[in-house]
């Protein structure tokens, strides 16, 4: 048995955030990961949030900006009733004008590597091939992780705190209490792979990503590189069987379906080279959970929450979730703040933040309209105290739509459609460092991030 501070289980975007910002702070940390990096993974398209508010508090903002990722400054959805793609532009938005008004797509081997390295490097102690099986308990408290060492041998590791940041397919989740419950309206099905040689969007819009509705669902279409392209179908339920049999056979039909990615794809060939050389399957199916905290033990990511991935959201929920769940145990080993206020501070902006994703989906998914009501909608749903939105061209509403798929939009704290309210403040923190000045209270009576972004403290009065 050997004792820690805290121990993450799970090396992704979100283990290696909780993992690096905590022993950034001074405490004993233990990362599980089970496989060795670099691994494959899903989820390709970043938000500006997770570049340059979260990356930069790793300290791997400016590793990102050298590794020659394609740079995204928006997307461009075909979906509604409009005939042809219609963009957004991340400088939309005020909040993310000048230089933060970007994103990335990523090749998660590489990301993932990235960030790994950062968190071994502000000092957590990183053990790839070990495989956590199960928790310990000490009465009400989750007190460490049984894991199987890289000989399959299993030991035993304590610690304060215990993060679990191990996905869709955590074996601990459970452990937290609640139950997950899914989403009666995302039960997709993706299946995807990648190709070389595939069409871009005119330029300044090449990198960015592309959406497109067509009777099974929609299409993603991500471009990795110069020739290499991420694509995948998001099929519903109802038309899940279509994914069944031979994938070749079933992605070229669906393919075939869509006109807009079958003309990007025309002189197109699927890669050959691994990890982009199969085609993949993937249950998409929308879920969240009771309970995202337990004594001792906090859920973060996947393992807590998902949500449809239109939007691009997951590697920034995963990274979010991770800050908030740092902050709230660096702010409780330091004996700053009680546990529970903490991790009541955690939940209530975690769920906040998930959940005008779910709500805006929902009508992004039934509402069959032009791309001014999409905006419009998204005014409504982020409701962030900006004019209506009849500014003439609508310009307001494409802000508000920016802020929310940027990750930055902010507003009233009496609505339940703020989106991580504080992200503009993230990305002001990770230019400015402590001059970026306080930010307020997310919710009367809550708590604020110390200027370092690690911690959280009692608001001045």
């Amino acid at each position: 048995m050997t004792g820690y501070d805290v121990i993450v289980v799970g090396g992704g975007p979100g283990g290696s955030t909780a993992a690096g910002l905590v022993a950034a702070d001074g405490h004993r940390v233990l990362l599980l990961e089970q496989e060795h990096l670099p691994r494959y993974r899903i989820g390709e398209s970043l938000l500006p949030a997770t570049v340059h508010g979260i990356c930069a508090l790793l300290g791997v903002r400016d590793e990102i900006e050298r590794a020659g990722f394609v740079r995204k400054r928006g997307g461009a959805f075909r979906w509604g009733s409009s005939p042809e793609p219609w963009t957004f532009a991340f400088a939309a938005s005020d909040r993310m004008a000048g230089p933060t008004s970007y994103a990335y797509q990523v090749e998660r081997t590489r990301f993932d590597t990235i960030l790994l390295r950062g968190a071994r490097r502000l000092g957590a102690d990183v053990r790839e091939g070990h495989r956590a099986v199960g928790t310990v308990r000490d009465g009400g408290r989750i007190t460490g992780v049984r894991y199987l060492d890289e000989a399959g041998r299993e030991r035993i590791a304590t610690a304060r705190f215990v993060v679990d940041a191990s996905g869709h397919t955590s074996r601990l989740h459970h452990d937290a209490g609640g139950t997950r419950e899914y989403s009666p309206d995302f039960r997709n099905v993706a299946l995807f792979g990648y190709f070389r040689g595939g069409a871009r969007l005119p330029e300044p819009d090449a990198g960015n990503i592309l959406c497109v509705a067509f009777a099974a669902g929609w299409f993603w279409y991500i471009p990795l590189s110069a020739t290499l392209t991420s694509v995948g179908a998001v099929v519903r339920q109802e038309c899940a069987a279509r994914v069944q049999g031979d994938r070749e056979t079933a992605f070229r039909g669906l393919i075939a379906d869509c006109p807009l990615i079958a003309e990007f794809l025309r002189d197109a060939r699927p890669a050959t080279e691994p990890p982009y050389d199969r085609l993949r399957v993937r249950k998409d199916y929308s879920y969240d959970r009771t309970s995202l905290y337990c004594p001792g033990m906090v859920l973060v990511g996947d393992a807590a929450c998902f949500i449809d991935p239109v939007f691009s959201s997951g590697v920034h929920l995963a990274t979010y979730s991770a800050l908030l769940a740092a902050r709230s145990i660096n702010s409780t080993l330091a004996g700053l703040v009680p546990e529970d206020r903490c991790f009541a501070e955690f939940e209530a902006r975690y769920r906040r933040e998930f959940g005008v994703f779910r709500d805006f989906l929902r009508g992004f998914y039934r509402i069959e309209s032009d791309q001014r009501s999409y905006f419009r909608y998204a005014h409504h749903v982020t409701n962030d105290g900006r004019s209506t939105g009849h500014d003439g061209d609508g310009g307001d509403d494409r802000a508000a739509f920016a802020d929310l798929v940027g990750g930055v939009s902010s507003g009233d704290f009496d609505t339940f459609g703020d989106v991580l309210a504080e992200g503009a403040h993230l990305q002001l923190r990770g230019l400015l460092g402590a001059d970026a000045g306080e930010e307020p209270p997310l919710f009367p009576g809550g708590l604020v991030s110390t200027p370092d972004g690690r911690r959280w403290q009692v608001p001045d009065a």
